[in-house]
């Protein structure tokens, strides 16, 4: 089969070089190991590996973490403890 389609990605440095060291230790390079992950994806119709939406509770806390909302600022450690204690009470 011909390979002529090209897959380009951004990726982080640091991850990639931990991934490729792994492929390497499967005795795999990085486009075999791109083109393994693209035909078990192709073969299952899904990802091969679990693969979870999160959740309306999940997407609202990711949503207050992004915007800054419900942000409580502290003054150090003990501030921080002592609003923890507040929020128990």
């Amino acid at each position: 089969m011909a390979r002529t389609a090209t897959v380009r990605a951004r990726i982080e440095p640091r991850l990639k070089d931990d991934a490729e060291e792994i492929f390497a230790s499967f005795g795999l390079s990085t486009t075999e190991a791109i083109n393994l992950f693209f035909r078990q994806v192709s073969l299952r119709r899904d990802f091969p590996f679990p693969v979870r939406k999160p959740n309306a509770e999940t997407r609202a806390a990711m949503r207050e973490v992004l915007t800054g909302e419900g942000l409580i600022e502290c003054d150090g450690v003990k501030g921080m403890i002592a609003e923890c204690e507040r929020e128990d009470a």
